[in-house]
């Protein structure tokens, strides 16, 4: 795997949460392509931290890293989901009563 795809000094895949979508903005030049409705797009990640929503842009050449990322924090989501309702079902399983001898 690349070194761009593990977390600094460690070689553990890294993952990332949030959505990959395009920004659409117009330059304001008056000649520009965007000022006859094409406007100027770029891809950026949309995530959530301490509550407030953040965009990051990135460059085109990052977009199949971050796309890697979010697809392993889903996979990882998914499994400890699972993890969680195998305990909830251990933990309302009816325990066995003892005995008194």
């Amino acid at each position: 795997m690349p070194k761009s795809h593990t977390t600094p000094n460690s070689d553990t895949p890294w993952l990332l949460r949030g959505s990959l979508i395009v920004l659409r903005r117009r330059c304001g030049k008056p000649t520009c392509h965007c000022a006859k409705g094409q406007p100027h797009t770029t891809p950026a990640l949309s995530f959530s931290q301490k509550g407030k929503t953040r965009i990051l842009t990135l460059r085109p050449a990052e977009l199949a890293a971050v796309r890697a990322a979010l697809r392993r924090y889903q996979k990882a989501q998914g499994q400890l989901e699972r993890r969680v309702v195998t305990g909830l079902r251990r933990l309302a399983r009816p325990q066995p009563t003892r005995s008194r001898h």
